[in-house]
């Protein structure tokens, strides 16, 4: 009987050898299959051609469009516009008072905040134009604020300067720093 079991015990370490040697073997993986699996983007959703309507106490105050979207779910929620995005705010009538227009913006959903950049531009009815590089866009303040250069385009005037505050209408600004202004007048403002 001693040989049958020692034989039996031989088989069986023979055998879970060859188990373990298997299982192993089987866990090699391809490198091409793991860079395929870790580049792909998790919780990330894409959607093309946006066209999305922005209220505030049940009053539509604005239309924004854009040519592509990505919404990412991870620790901080956010949108992002990377290819451009136009924005038209209302007045209580529907009417356009300003637009917006940027070639990328952050949506920050916590915050309820947008960053923008890239040959930014906000105009309203009135003829002012703001150019500048960053803006934020607080949608809950209603306003739009940032701490870079910025340059301004009246009717009768030109503003450089940095840093700006102004309502979401752009009816008003405060320019924290002004470091160059170019005055338009015509020959009817001289006497003579």
């Amino acid at each position: 009987m001693t040989s049958r079991s020692s034989t039996y015990k031989f088989i069986r370490t023979l055998l879970s050898l060859f188990l373990l040697l298997t299982f192993f073997g089987s866990c090699v993986n391809d490198k091409t299959e793991v860079d395929k699996i870790l580049s792909k983007k998790t919780g990330v959703d894409e959607a093309k051609n946006i066209e999305s309507y922005l209220s505030q106490g049940g009053k539509m105050k604005g239309k924004l469009t854009a040519p592509l979207m990505y919404r990412y779910q991870d620790t901080l929620p956010r949108v992002e516009l990377p290819n451009t995005l136009h924005v038209d705010f209302f007045d209580d009538s529907l009417a356009i008072e300003s637009q917006l227009d940027a070639h990328f913006a952050r949506y920050f959903e916590t915050q309820n905040k947008v960053f923008l950049k890239d040959s930014v531009t906000v105009f309203n009815t009135k003829g002012d134009t703001l150019h500048c590089q960053e803006l934020w866009w607080d949608q809950g303040g209603q306003k739009f604020y940032t701490d870079k250069p910025v340059r301004i385009h009246r009717p009768d005037m030109i503003l450089i300067g940095v840093g700006l505050s102004a309502p979401q209408d752009f009816k008003t600004f405060e320019m924290y720093k002004i470091t160059n202004s170019i005055i338009r007048m015509s020959s009817q403002d001289f006497p003579g």
